[in-house]
């Protein structure tokens, strides 16, 4: 199966299509006037952990923080052997 991966710029928008096997698999639009900053990378600081909801508030430098789910920063694994379970824990740095 062939791959494909569609851009069109213009002026006041980006668009980016993924096609597998003739099939869109995935498409991202950014539009010039709402610039979106999903998927940027930033260095920020942990302000407020919420293990109930295994996530993390992070001070990025904006308005407000940013939300940070554990499963955005772990790797997924499709399927372990056995009855083997990985356990992560998440503490704070001034522990």
């Amino acid at each position: 199966m062939t791959a494909e991966l569609l851009v069109n710029v213009t002026p006041s928008e980006t668009r980016v299509a993924y096609i597998d096997g003739g099939i869109l698999q995935e498409i991202h639009i950014e539009r010039e006037a709402r610039r979106g900053i999903v998927g940027n990378i930033y260095k920020g600081r942990v302000s407020r952990v919420l293990p109930g909801m295994q996530a993390a508030f992070v001070d990025i430098g904006l308005d407000k923080a940013a939300f940070l789910h554990a499963s955005d920063i772990m790797p997924h694994t499709e399927c372990v052997a056995g009855d083997e379970q990985k356990q992560f824990t998440v503490r704070d740095s001034s522990e």
